[in-house]
């Protein structure tokens, strides 16, 4: 890959430790002749990314989704170090970035590029999510009706307590708690699980790249939100269905070149399946 000549930093000044971190990694980067600037506001504003090589996220992944959008939207590779709890996407810990970040920024790192869902709840009502979009009723109390179109075909009608649409990236989050299924990221499809479904034979559906998805809500007096991300809210228009598709933009991820994605999800899910010897029986 490129050298990283000009690097962008925004870090969760809330997250411990997150703040001192920045300023090694800063003056790590500015020690190779780096360009640097800083931020600890997100989302990113339009445009922060713009002509920038990379951005370095210090936090945890709801900081890294902050900054996902624009990263996306410009092209400009993640770099994204955990001060959080579980850390799908911020992958490197803070002692990995601190002695990693010379060898990144010399362009020894390779890019996974991440799907993002594109949304749209009506005209000029539209968003982007890497992790989810979820479709509930406005008021939490309340079970929704959902009609399901998948490319003009109906899928089903749900009853229950919401919709979770997630990316491969997302599998892991919300779509997981709600049983969903685990889906490998290089996986270019969209999984959609309902929450607590009052038809037991629901369950997760997988569909794939280029299907264009129409929510309608069917419910009686009740309107919808659709959040992005589980931080951007969505309004929806009246008689106009929600529309999710997978986007052309795609998020670049820097990975270091011995990356595992399912070493990854084995130390942060605490799989274990290693045997368990059984004694001989004793008379």
């Amino acid at each position: 890959m490129l050298p990283i000549r000009k690097l962008a930093f925004v870090v969760n000044g809330q997250k411990s430790g997150a703040p001192e971190l920045a300023k090694t990694l800063v003056r790590i980067a500015r020690a190779a002749g780096v360009e640097t600037k800083e931020t600890e506001g997100f989302p990113l504003a339009d445009g922060f990314l713009k002509g920038w090589d990379a951005c370095c996220v210090i936090g945890g992944d709801g900081t890294l989704l902050g900054a996902a959008k624009e990263a996306a939207r410009e092209s400009v590779p993640i770099i994204g170090v955990n001060r959080g709890s579980l850390g799908f996407l911020t992958t490197f810990s803070a002692e990995e970035a601190a002695t990693s970040l010379p060898a990144l920024l010399a362009g020894d790192f390779r890019l996974a590029h991440r799907s993002i869902l594109d949304c749209s709840t009506g005209p000029g009502r539209h968003d982007l999510a890497l992790n989810d979009v979820l479709i509930k009723a406005e008021i939490n109390s309340r079970i929704v009706r959902l009609e399901v179109v998948a490319d003009d075909d109906l899928v089903t009608e749900y009853l229950c307590d919401g919709l979770i649409f997630a990316t491969p990236t997302g599998s892991t989050a919300y779509n997981l708690s709600a049983g969903g299924p685990l889906v490998h990221p290089d996986a270019e499809v969209i999984a959609m699980t309902p929450i607590c479904p009052h038809t037991l034979s629901n369950r997760s559906i997988i569909f794939r790249q280029g299907v264009k998805l129409k929510v309608y809500n069917r419910t009686e007096e009740g309107h919808l939100l659709v959040a992005l991300d589980g931080q951007r809210n969505l309004t929806v228009c009246e008689d106009s269905p929600v529309e999710i598709t997978i986007s052309h933009l795609k998020l670049p991820l820097v990975q270091r070149r011995d990356h595992s994605h399912f070493s990854i999800v084995r130390t942060k899910l605490k799989w274990s399946g290693g045997l368990v010897e059984k004694r001989p029986a004793t008379g």
